[in-house]
């Protein structure tokens, strides 16, 4: 019996699943489009500011002779999530190094500007809590710099 059965030929079974689901040919493939969309992301992260401040459109008198102003303003910005901003660069700055952030730009610009005389602009998010903002205030008087505060009345810009 074990010779009938090895005289007949092998047969390959092909077993083809039924499904239900249509093939389709037209695919979307996504990859370009993910690469435009973080070329968009990577722009605009670039070239928005985290932080926008209203600027003024200011022309500058112009003088004869090169001088160095006098005084230099270090803007120090609280916002309305506590977070600190230090410096025309709008650096974010926690509440413990403050100090020491203060002092380091300072002697950047007493190096450039040997005779300048630094002083705080401070601008507060009216939510903030007066407690933070007791916080803040002894933190920068601690530093001995002239301190301004920026308000804004009901029918003027910020002053």
């Amino acid at each position: 019996m074990p010779e009938d059965h090895e005289d007949k030929p092998k047969t390959q079974v092909n077993m083809r699943f039924q499904t239900k689901l249509k093939t389709s040919f037209s695919l979307i493939d996504l990859t370009p489009l993910v690469d435009v969309v973080f070329l968009m992301l990577i722009f605009f992260m670039i070239t928005s500011n985290v932080l926008p401040l209203k600027s003024l459109n200011i022309q500058t008198p112009t003088l004869d002779q090169d001088s160095l102003p006098l005084s230099s303003q270090i803007p120090i910005i609280m916002d309305s999530h506590h977070v600190i901003y230090m410096g025309s660069k709008k650096d974010i700055i926690d509440m413990p190094t403050l100090k020491t952030q203060i002092e380091k730009e300072i002697e950047q610009i007493k190096k450039a500007q040997p005779l300048a005389r630094p002083s705080l602009v401070v601008s507060i998010d009216r939510r903030i809590d007066y407690g933070d903002f007791l916080r803040l205030f002894s933190t920068l008087q601690e530093v001995g710099l002239p301190i301004r505060l920026t308000y804004q009345t009901e029918n003027e810009e910020m002053h």
